[in-house]
C-alpha cells in the first residue's frame, strides 16, 4: 500500500510500505493492505510504518489520517 505524510509545509514522505500503525483518540491502531476505508483524527504520539525489514518512527504532534483504496494518507498538524 502507498504512504503519503503532508504537512503544512511539504510532502514528508510518499512510498510503498507493509503497516503503518497510528495514534488515535483510543489508543494505537494499525492499518494493513486492503483495510476498510476510513477517516480518523490523530493524537499526539507516535506513528510508525515498515518498509520491508525496516520500521520508521515518527513523532507526531497529531493530524488527520484517510485510507481509502490501499493508499493511507497522513495529514500532520
Amino acid at each position: 500500500m502507498t504512504l503519503k505524510i503532508i504537512s503544512a509545509e511539504q510532502v514528508e514522505f510518499e512510498g510503498e510500505v507493509d503497516q503503518v500503525t497510528l495514534p488515535g483518540a483510543l489508543g494505537s491502531f494499525q492499518i494493513l493492505n486492503n483495510h476498510a476505508a476510513l477517516v480518523s483524527s490523530l493524537m499526539p504520539g507516535t506513528m510508525s510504518y515498515v518498509v520491508g525489514e525496516t520500521t520508521e518512527q515518527k513523532e507526531i504532534k497529531g493530524g488527520i489520517v484517510d485510507v481509502k483504496d490501499n493508499v493511507v494518507s497522513v495529514c500532520l498538524y
